[in-house]
């Protein structure tokens, strides 16, 4: 019976998605962590987002793996490449290794390594210098520090809007370097992510890992099922789920479930919500990630200007209009939109939409969904 109630265009779909997931490996491969330290080289193009991927690398091994990383910055040709992984590596909390009186990248890399058995260091990452194109100086530099270095894991970073360029960089690089993963940057908005396909076909070595937007926490292992479904249109439900999930607090959610149950939920427990809600990620990514809606908002333009400007507009409130939105009168509102440079008419357009939200709450509260608003909300993440 379940079998009968799919159409046949839905059964089409499974079979090519099934057959998607096949091509791109089938499960997910983890990355080699074995080695005392394991050490991580990263290849690739210049722009290519190598640096990004060096920190994001950096910051999941030690909040998922409970490893202790240091990155060399090994880019002897981009000052701004060694100020970039010391501002990232301050913001993650990693150490980065640097020498830029050493123009060296082979002397440097090895040094690293001595600085993190001495320190105690279980994880070297080695971000490299990249070129606009490849070419054979940067290739035989590459070579030399692998050849030195002999890593546990070389990985090659792509950009994933590069199309068919990414295909034929990542098959030079593999002829020189026999890489051992591939490494999908920019992956954002409705980038579907066909190229995962191309290279694992053209390279026959694993997608580990995707890597969207800047923020240092949006690095996800590669699940090449869940690649399928992007690249037929169909979401990434699973994903958007654990996102939320890695950041679930069950007892803010209770505090929460109290405040809706009594109608008190606030402008203070709103703005708390937003800032969740910013911690996840990219909205537009988010909103990719579920099914049926990638399509809709390929051309949308979603503002997140527009979650700092409801922000600015709470912060601009003092602690009792944000607990008691019915004294906002005349006076307190205009000065309110003054403070956080909105319009009257903007404010009084939140305060409105801010009023519906409550009204519904309390709606679903008498109707027994209170909870799950609660929990739902609770799934945004910690404070």
């Amino acid at each position: 019976d379940v079998i009968k109630s799919v159409s046949p265009g839905q059964q089409m779909v499974k079979i090519v998605a099934d057959e998607l997931t096949e091509l791109m490996g089938g499960t997910k491969t983890e990355i080699n962590l074995k080695g005392s330290p394991a050490i991580i080289l990263i290849a690739g193009l210049q722009g290519s987002g190598k640096t990004t991927f060096s920190a994001k690398l950096a910051k999941f091994i030690k909040s998922k793996n409970g490893r202790n990383p240091v990155i060399a910055a090994c880019d002897v040709y981009r000052p701004a490449a060694i100020n970039q992984l010391q501002v990232l590596g301050e913001q993650i909390g990693v150490p980065v290794y640097t020498d830029t009186d050493n123009k060296n990248p082979v002397d440097i890399a090895k040094k690293a390594i001595n600085f993190a058995r001495v320190n105690n260091h279980n994880v070297v990452i080695i971000d490299t210098a990249g070129r606009l194109a490849v070419d054979e100086q940067m290739m035989d530099e590459i070579s030399s520090i692998k050849k030195a270095v002999q890593p546990t894991e070389t990985l090659f970073i792509v950009d994933s809007m590069t199309g068919q360029d990414a295909v034929n960089t990542a098959k030079a690089f593999n002829d020189r370097l026999d890489f051992d993963g591939v490494v999908l940057t920019k992956l954002d908005g409705d980038t579907r992510g066909g190229a995962a396909l191309t290279i694992k076909y053209v390279v026959n070595k694993p997608i580990k890992f995707i890597s969207q937007g800047e923020k240092t926490d949006t690095l996800d292992i590669f699940h090449p099922d869940r690649m399928a479904r992007r690249i037929l249109g169909m979401g990434d439900i699973v994903s958007l789920v654990e996102k939320a999930q890695e950041n679930y607090d069950a007892e803010k959610a209770a505090e929460l479930q109290k405040k809706i149950r009594k109608n008190k939920f606030d402008f203070e427990d709103f703005l708390v919500q937003l800032g969740q809600i910013k911690k996840m990620g990219n909205i537009k990514d988010l909103m990719g990630m579920i099914p049926g809606i990638g399509k809709q908002i390929k051309d949308m333009d979603i503002d997140e200007k527009q979650f700092k400007k409801l922000e600015a507009m709470i912060q601009s409130m003092t602690p009792a209009e944000r607990q008691d939105p019915d004294i906002l009168n005349g006076s307190r509102r205009k000065r309110i939109a003054d403070g956080s440079g909105s319009s009257i008419q903007d404010l009084n357009q939140f305060i409105k939409q801010f009023e519906e939200m409550r009204k519904m709450m309390k709606m679903m509260n008498k109707m027994g969904g209170g909870a799950k608003a609660a929990r739902a909300m609770g799934m945004m993440g910690k404070r």
